[in-house]
């Protein structure tokens, strides 16, 4: 795997009542800037068609991902095929975290643990 994970995260439009209290840029920043990523990205909705398209063309074999989002189990369903053509094993490289009804420095403590061990 690659030195660094790259952090991805899913705000589900914006208008997911559950990231009211996360102020997205802050987080972003606050990983970019303070864990040991190769960067962090948003996208507004993976779960969609233009969600897979990104993962087609942006997922790239030998890293590690983590995904901040919804439940690790829908992120599971909808990401799994799009991430298999590309050979990504969604149970080695993709580190799914639900980050839904959490504060900004919730969210943040939780994305620095899965930097910490991203193999969990």
């Amino acid at each position: 795997m690659a030195e660094k994970p790259r952090f991805v995260m899913c705000f589900c439009t914006g208008e997911c009542p559950g990231f009211e209290e996360l102020n997205l840029w802050q987080l972003i920043n606050r990983v970019r800037n303070e864990l040991d990523v190769e960067y962090a990205i948003v996208h507004p909705q993976l779960c969609v068609d233009d969600g897979d398209r990104f993962w087609r063309d942006y997922a790239k074999p030998n890293h590690t991902y983590i995904v901040g989002g919804c439940d690790p189990r829908m992120q599971r369903k909808m990401f799994k095929d799009a991430l298999a053509e590309v050979g990504i094993e969604f149970e080695k490289q993709i580190v799914p975290l639900d980050l839904r009804n959490m504060s900004t420095e919730d969210a943040y403590n939780k994305v620095a643990e899965a930097v910490a061990s991203p193999a969990s």
